[in-house]
């Protein structure tokens, strides 16, 4: 932007700028985890798709909390297990976002922060730092077990899910 000119404004009126804001994001398509962690009251965990690698010498991920979440200060300092769904587990993703609940046969490790069964993804992690976002929380956390499995992705794009094929050909021949 030139010096002195007006600073951009979005076509939106200020109320309606959050929304129009969101929308904006939900274009940017990814894909569909459960966060899970140890609470006082058992096993617990939230959806989100605000979830991305960081580092991998340190081994860090980071998720994007709202402040305003039920789970947002019982994850301050606690490890927890990043569960990356498969294309098929898309009651999962509901049942944590608040829909109807389930049964859910937990996987109980020593001294790691429960994790679903069957997902197409999971690392588990210890807290490394948390960092102000704004009206989230951005929570670093170190790797310290990891596995994964073939399959399609469950992702969100739009406000909706949607599948996410396995490619024929991964990264994984580059790394």
């Amino acid at each position: 932007m030139e010096r002195g000119a007006e600073p951009w404004r979005p076509p939106v009126a200020a109320p309606d700028l959050a929304r129009a804001l969101r929308s904006c994001l939900g274009r940017f398509a990814t894909g569909v985890c459960v966060i899970t962690f140890d609470a006082q009251d058992g096993p617990r965990g939230l959806t989100l798709n605000s979830f991305t690698s960081v580092s991998v010498d340190p081994p860090l991920v980071l998720i994007s909390i709202a402040r305003t979440a039920r789970s947002h200060d019982v994850l301050v300092d606690r490890s927890f297990c990043v569960n990356v769904l498969g294309a098929e587990q898309q009651s999962l993703a509901q049942c944590f976002a608040g829909g109807p609940p389930q049964s859910i046969a937990w996987v109980q490790r020593p001294d790691l922060a429960p994790r679903l069964p069957g997902v197409l993804a999971h690392l588990a992690c210890r807290p490394y730092r948390a960092y102000d976002g704004g009206d989230h929380t951005l929570f670093l956390g170190e790797v310290v077990d990891f596995d994964y499995r073939s399959g399609d992705a469950l992702g969100y794009h739009a406000g909706g899910y949607t599948h996410i094929g396995e490619p024929a050909l991964g990264v994984e021949h580059l790394l």
